[in-house]
């Protein structure tokens, strides 16, 4: 039984091949280097962020037209307290 291992590596992915003369048998096993998980990792990120982001602004877009809601109610309100004191200056006393 001889067995042969040739092992290749181009910096970024490794290549062992072995080969067996019992049976005829070759095993290749290949391994990267972990970039695509790195690069996987960092788009993972920028959507959360992305999305944090979007969330927030939403968020601030609501806070401002509820300011503006709430302004307007006041100018009505005010409104309606200056036309019943303009009723009650016109009534005879």
């Amino acid at each position: 039984m001889v067995d042969r291992i040739v092992e290749r590596t181009d910096g970024v992915n490794a290549e062992r091949v072995t080969e067996t003369n019992s049976g005829g048998t070759v095993v290749v096993e290949r391994r990267g280097g972990g970039a695509g998980l790195l690069i996987g990792l960092a788009v993972l990120i920028l959507v959360v962020l992305g999305a944090l982001y979007l969330i927030n602004q939403n968020n601030r877009e609501a806070v401002k037209t509820d300011a503006i809601t709430g302004a307007a109610e006041s100018v009505g309100d005010a409104a309606k307290d200056v036309g019943s004191a303009a009723k009650d200056a016109t009534k005879p006393n």
